[in-house]
């Protein structure tokens, strides 16, 4: 059906690329797997995703090795280079899709990050978007000189203050083209890149030494779910990460996190909510099944499994069989035998109980429980099914889009690319090509302050 012949005012799907670091989907034993961390892996998917006309390839941050018994976690990702370092070498070999990045605030400084982000939008064109984290842990924390230097409630607070420092740092810089003043050499002149900021956590002032590139500030990414993290999204951020892909539970989080906008004065569409996501597609929806469960069962390993089962039970289960059933001592609370998992840190006596309840009733074996609670495929079906699924999440208010992770590294972006795009554009909600250069005008987004657009 060609795309004119679809309903007026249907919502544009947003897509982006994620290739895992951690919490990691990929199937390891597929002898189509490469490496996870080979420069040649991240140009490949970046590329496919370009091909894809996909709005923006994302990487996620881990700032230390997680562990398991007090051995690195070795079904984790390991040795992944710095994230920017990364985004710098792709955007010299790609053209228009955006590059995200996870910079945490509890353990870098404002002055750094605008100037490395600065950096990468300039020399990308406009297309840098930053996925502003906190840190959890005093775990992660013992790599850093402070150390667990932050109570968990006040990590936000800092988190908004580094934020609002980073933007007086790229707003510091004098007006005027500044892509005119590049092409002439003129990066520093007198009066630019002046500042101060005196608050509660930061007390700088200095020169900034970096021009805005063409979106003015790079793209604000969030990916909290409490409260607090949901409301700093409502006030600051133009993307939000969401894990909720289940239509109803999916649903709520659109709404509560929209009829926050207001009272910021901003507007539903100025906040993009993407949801992560897996897809497999085959050419019947009865092989695709097959193939998810297969895929299942490939990522929930017996040694993965018996993993878990330990994050929440706090116990060594190492001597239970993975196909057999739970184990009838009670967990230890206190005892955490993997650290740095966030899945694992809160909750774990309930969500003991409520595992316990969920294999008596029906009667499942541990891994059988975590296939069920852990694994399964969010898109699932011929190319036509999943792009009709995709589309009808997003008309129904649930998402604006969704961040892929593909099952393969790094080609398992190809058959979504090849197969489902084109449906989305043949029904005429996604874009057939680029209209725009930069990450903002893939969003949709208004420019940010101070871009050479609006002060040229």
């Amino acid at each position: 059906m060609p795309a004119a012949a679809e309903p007026a005012g249907k919502k544009q799907v947003h897509l982006a690329v994620q290739l895992p670091a951690i919490h990691n989907v990929t199937v390891w034993t597929d002898p189509r797997s490469e490496s996870q961390i080979a420069i040649d892996s991240f140009i490949r998917l970046a590329r496919t995703a370009e091909r894809g006309k996909f709005d923006f390839f994302f990487l996620a941050e881990g700032l230390r090795l997680r562990e398991h018994k007090g051995q690195v976690y070795d079904l984790d990702v390991v040795g992944r280079p710095e994230n920017l370092t990364v985004l710098a070498a792709l955007a010299a070999v790609t053209d228009r899709i955006g590059l995200a990045a996870t910079l945490n605030t509890t353990f870098n400084e404002p002055y750094e990050v605008a100037r490395r982000l600065a950096s990468l939008d300039l020399l990308s064109g406009g297309r840098a978007a930053w996925n502003v984290v906190t840190s959890y842990d005093a775990f992660t924390g013992e790599n850093f000189r402070r150390g667990g230097f932050l109570a968990e409630a006040d990590r936000y607070t800092r988190a908004a203050e580094f934020l609002q420092t980073t933007r007086e740092l790229w707003d510091s810089w004098a007006e005027g083209d500044v892509r005119a003043d590049a092409a002439a050499g003129q990066f520093v002149r007198p009066g630019a890149g002046t500042f101060a900021h005196r608050g509660t956590h930061f007390d700088i002032a200095g020169r900034f030494t970096t021009p805005r590139g063409p979106q003015g500030h790079p793209v604000i990414i969030q990916a909290g779910e409490s409260d607090v993290g949901r409301e700093f999204a409502a006030s600051d951020a133009e993307i939000i990460f969401s894990k909720y892909n289940q239509p109803e539970q999916a649903r709520a989080f659109y709404r509560d996190v929209k009829s926050r906008l207001a009272r910021y004065g901003r507007r539903p569409e100025d906040l993009k909510i993407l949801p992560t996501a897996t897809a497999v597609v085959a050419d019947t929806d009865e092989e695709a099944a097959a193939y998810a469960d297969e895929i299942t069962r490939a990522q929930v390993s017996p040694q993965t499994a018996i993993a878990h089962l330990e994050g929440v039970w706090g116990r060594d289960l190492s001597a239970y069989d993975p196909d057999g059933p739970l184990p009838d001592i009670d967990p230890e609370p206190d005892a955490h035998l993997l650290k740095g998992h966030s899945v694992f840190r809160k909750g774990r006596e309930e969500t003991a109980r409520r595992w316990r309840k969920l294999a008596e009733e029906r009667n499942l074996s541990i891994r059988q429980l975590m296939i069920e609670v852990h694994g399964g495929q969010n898109f699932v079906g011929s190319p036509r099914t999943v792009a009709d699924t995709i589309d009808r999440f997003v008309q129904n208010d649930a998402a604006d889009g969704f961040i892929l992770v593909p099952l393969l590294t790094p080609d398992g972006l190809d058959d979504f690319v090849d197969r489902v795009v084109p449906i989305l554009q043949e029904k005429g909600v996604f874009r057939e090509d680029y209209t725009g250069t930069t990450l903002r005008d893939h969003l949709g987004l208004t420019l940010g302050p101070g871009s050479p657009k609006e002060t040229s």
